[in-house]
């Protein structure tokens, strides 16, 4: 590069004066040589025009740059400004491109995606579809980690990045390859890929009741949900929820789908059933008492309540009263490895073997919390291979066949009671007051997460990649 400078005489001057050319106040370390000296004779009142050859190193940041060319004759300093454009290595002002993230970190949870903003930036009048890949930086691209689209044109455009159900948790320092024709441009992305139940979004529900069991139909594509004064919500997405019209007042504490139809159960042992989850028929379960749990397994279903109620049915609307050897209050009921499990209100189990029939009571086998004069267990499911259990005082049980039970280390305050627990995309999530969720891939290990409510949560359910959490005043909440 050559620098043609021009030098007036002032005052009679002439001498030797030293050149550089600064950025910041600073020699510009990507030139050479950056500072020389010239001996100049002006005469008066005349210019002179000097050249100054500098070389521009390979490694010198593109762009334009602001600098400085100084002149110094002892302690006299004259300065004028520069701008110097620095264009890639052989590129001589050829077309080109560069590449951009903002964020340029992002956290993706398996079975989800997220998105970063992607900007192309032309140089040079350049024009075209550049491609795009997820390709290794400091780290191998996880398996199951997949980028969209994969072109795009100059500007800025929204990037997704996805993660399968199966794509390994942890922190990979990737990059985004740009390509177009023979050019080539990466810029750097950290991508973190959490476990499901990771983070929450609350979701506007479109009700104050409070909300106390949600189900999903996967053979319906819905999850619904129930609450107080016969409330009933319906959401193809765990996003968007519809009321629905129940015709009742009454409480309504549990819900679940089985031989083509919902069931709803709630207080004064209402019983509710709809084929679609938008019509709803009143039933009779033949009981006073309220009924706080229902499943469906094996073509029976299994309601429990208060008075040691458990009632059965093969289709939901006629019910059978069985003896379950308790007047104590039954909460909640799940089926695996080939029997129904309950828990009470207190600190035992009720097991069956013949499909409801008949139950064995088994306690839990454990001391109660402190401050407690039972466990108080109020929610349980299967999932992993093993029954787990919840309850007052962040107690966690775990069982692989329902009677025989280890206490778990919730990680969790005793002063949050859990409530609630399901399985889904092999993690299990247990939720309660205030605001509480737990998650484990085992039912063993367990971590709390940031739910952003300190409502009380009552129930969860999962279904089509998403976990639901649903809760006091209408709360919902979604994850991911």
């Amino acid at each position: 590069m050559t620098l043609t400078l021009t030098f007036t005489s002032q005052n009679g001057f002439q001498g030797q004066v030293s050149l550089s050319v600064l950025e910041g106040g600073q020699p510009v370390s990507w030139l050479s040589p950056n500072a020389v000296q010239r001996n100049l004779n002006v005469p008066r009142g005349q210019q002179v025009q000097e050249t100054l050859e500098v070389q521009v190193a390979p490694n010198a940041p593109t762009g334009s740059r602001n600098l400085t060319v100084r002149a110094a004759y002892g302690n006299q300093v004259t300065e004028r400004a520069l701008t110097l454009t620095v264009s890639e290595p052989g590129g001589g002002g050829s077309p080109n491109f560069t590449i951009s993230l903002s964020p340029d970190s992002l956290t993706v949870q398996q079975g989800a995606s997220g998105t970063t903003q992607l900007t192309i930036t032309p140089q040079n009048g350049f024009t075209g579809t550049v491609s795009l890949a997820l390709v290794a930086g400091q780290d191998q691209v996880p398996q199951g980690l997949t980028l969209s689209p994969d072109t795009v044109q100059v500007g800025t455009s929204s990037l997704t990045l996805s993660a399968q159900p199966t794509t390994p948790t942890g922190t990979y320092r990737l990059k985004v390859r740009g390509t177009s024709g023979s050019l080539t441009r990466e810029a750097d992305l950290t991508l973190t890929v959490s476990g499901p139940g990771t983070t929450w979004t609350r979701r506007t529900s479109g009700t104050i009741e409070s909300l106390y069991g949600v189900t999903y139909s996967g053979d319906r594509g819905l999850f619904v949900a129930v609450g107080t004064n016969g409330t009933i919500l319906t959401s193809p997405n765990g996003v968007s929820w519809a009321r629905q019209t129940s015709e009742t007042v009454y409480a309504l504490q549990g819900v679940t789908y089985g031989d083509g139809k919902f069931v709803v159960v709630g207080s004064a042992g209402t019983i509710l059933t709809s084929p679609e989850g938008v019509s709803w028929a009143l039933g009779s379960s033949g009981t006073p008492e309220s009924l706080y749990g229902v499943t469906y397994e094996n073509r029976t279903f299994v309601a429990v309540g208060g008075g040691g109620t458990i009632r059965t049915s093969p289709d939901g609307v006629a019910w059978m009263g069985r003896s379950s050897g308790t007047r104590n209050w039954i909460y909640d009921v799940t089926y695996g490895n080939g029997k129904f499990v309950a828990v009470e209100g207190g600190d035992a189990f009720l097991i069956s073997l013949d499909n409801g029939f008949n139950w064995t009571r088994r306690t839990a086998g454990i001391a109660p919390p402190p401050g407690y004069s039972y466990v108080g267990l109020g929610g349980v499911t299967y999932g992993n291979g093993k029954f787990v259990a919840v309850g007052n005082r962040a107690t966690i049980l775990t069982s692989p066949d329902g009677e025989t039970w280890t206490q778990r280390d919730s990680g969790a305050s005793t002063i949050n009671n859990l409530f609630s627990v399901t399985y889904g995309n092999g993690t299990f999530v247990a939720v309660g007051y205030p605001g509480t969720i737990l998650t484990s891939p085992d039912g063993e290990t367990w971590t709390q997460r940031t739910s952003g409510t300190t409502e009380g949560l009552y129930g969860v359910a999962y279904g089509n990649g998403t976990f639901v959490a649903v809760g006091e005043g209408g709360t919902i909440l979604t994850s991911p």
